[in-house]
């Protein structure tokens, strides 16, 4: 009967198959082989050590660089928000006026003291020979003024003497002019009673022509009349002879009567004209009186003045004290002249680099334009860390400063002060916390570092360049 029993499947030695049917479990095959396959590959023991000591050793390097990661952390701080600052230099003219030269180009390295840009100095040259000429005719005045003190001081007692003379003269000329107005006074009264006495004259001499005139016409009548007589034989020749003589003596009564008429014009007019010089006279010797007594007022002035010598003195140094004061000012003058001459130079106050630069020759420049702009290499890094940062960092500490365009360099520098306030307190429109709407935000400080080395021709640096400085705190 066992014979005619079989396992369903196949039942083979030394690698055959075994199949099993339980109920309710599925049917699992196994590989004879497999087994022996599987016995045969099983990892040697060494070198499962060798597993276990490099897991080990990686476990122990990471353990140890874990270790140093933070220590390294804990002992430094970093910020990317930091960037490198400096002082940036404008440079602007103090005068205006065309460039006649310029000594720059772009991004030019310069050295303190470099001639940098030139301005046409001719206007200036000219107002430097003005101030100075000011300043020669100042010091004129000031020779001038204390030549006058010692003149004035000299000339003084000399002045009393000759004002009181002068006063004395004048005094007599009032006198002696105001008899000389007597004098012609007189006269001119006796010129109006000459005056008089030739108008009587005159007429009586005209009564006397009159007279006469009368008489000679009727003697010349009375000549007529017996020259008929005579021709008739009615009167003798020497009745003829009387008559015709007295017609001729009337007629020479009438010219001599005519003659003294005209005598006595003649007197009347020499009495007016001797009136109207006397009348002149006197005009000029009242005018004499005046002028004689405006000098006199002269004269008291004129000593009034030499009384007053010591004040002429101290006004004579008083101007010589003014003379010094305008020389001083035309020594300011002509300092200010050299000094917007020398403005037409610009050179270079510090040492730097030429950025920006905005002007070219032949340009107008004006006072306070910016020219360009000089970058010295006094550099610094301000970094702004939080203020969770600053807890351990002092002034002082060594920095590590790492910048982006030169990710092969590290820069060796310390800290040098720390900003009292943050950034937000100094911005134009700072937090205003006390509005009720108040949110805590970790602030950043800026901090300011300085670099230990002197700069790297091969690594130019300049402000605004990026950089991430780590401060060793511990």
């Amino acid at each position: 009967m066992s014979n005619d029993i079989e396992p369903e499947g196949d039942s083979t030695t030394g690698g055959g198959t075994v199949e099993a049917e339980r109920p309710g479990e599925s049917s699992v095959a196994i590989s004879q082989a497999d087994l022996h396959e599987s016995a045969g590959k099983r990892t040697p023991l060494f070198k499962r050590r060798l597993m276990i000591a490099a897991a080990a050793v990686v476990l122990l390097v990471g353990i140890i660089f874990g270790t140093r990661y933070y220590l390294h952390a804990i002992s430094h701080e970093s910020t990317d928000d930091a960037f490198i600052d400096g002082h940036i230099i404008q440079i602007s003219p103090k005068v205006s006026g065309h460039v006649i030269k310029l000594h720059i180009t772009d991004n030019q390295q310069v050295n303190e003291g470099d001639l940098l840009v030139e301005i046409d100095p001719r206007d200036f040259e000219a107002r430097l020979a003005q101030a100075r000429a000011s300043l020669l005719a100042a010091q004129a005045r000031h020779n001038s003024s204390q030549i006058n003190v010692k003149l004035t001081s000299a000339t003084s007692s000399a002045a009393v003497m000759q004002a009181s003379s002068g006063l004395g003269q004048a005094t007599s000329n009032v006198q002696s002019t105001r008899a000389q107005t007597e004098v012609m006074r007189s006269r001119l009264d006796q010129a109006r009673v000459q005056i008089k006495t030739a108008q009587a004259n005159a007429e009586q001499a005209r009564a006397q022509s009159a007279a006469a005139d009368a008489e000679a016409t009727r003697a010349a009548a009375d000549v007529t009349r017996y020259q008929q007589l005579y021709d008739r034989d009615e009167v003798s020749h020497q009745q003829f002879d009387q008559a015709v003589a007295a017609a001729r003596v009337g007629k020479a009564q009438l010219e001599a009567a005519r003659l003294k008429v005209a005598a006595t014009d003649m007197q009347v007019a020499d009495a007016l004209a001797a009136e109207e010089v006397a009348a002149n006279g006197l005009l000029q010797a009242e005018s004499q009186i005046q002028e004689s007594q405006a000098r006199v007022g002269e004269a008291r002035g004129q000593l009034a003045g030499a009384n007053a010598a010591p004040d002429q003195v101290a006004a004579s140094r008083s101007q010589v004290n003014v003379s010094s004061a305008e020389i001083e000012q035309a020594q300011a003058a002509v300092q200010q002249a050299e000094l917007e001459l020398s403005y037409t130079r610009i050179f270079a106050p510090e040492s730097g680099r030429v950025t920006r630069k905005a002007v070219e020759e032949g340009a107008l420049l004006q006072v306070g334009q910016v020219l360009f702009a000089i970058v010295p290499d006094d550099l610094w890094v301000n970094a702004n860390f939080k203020e969770t940062q600053l807890t351990f960092m002092q002034p002082g500490q060594s920095v590590e400063i790492d910048v982006d365009a030169y990710p092969d360099k590290a820069f060796r520098g310390h800290v040098d002060s720390i900003q009292a306030g943050s950034g937000a307190a100094f911005s134009l429109l700072p937090p205003e916390n006390a509005s009720g709407n108040y949110v805590k935000v970790v602030q950043r400080v800026p901090v300011k570092i300085v670099f230990d080395e002197p700069p790297d021709p091969t690594h130019s640096l300049g402000p605004g360049m990026s950089v991430v400085p780590e401060v060793k705190v511990k």
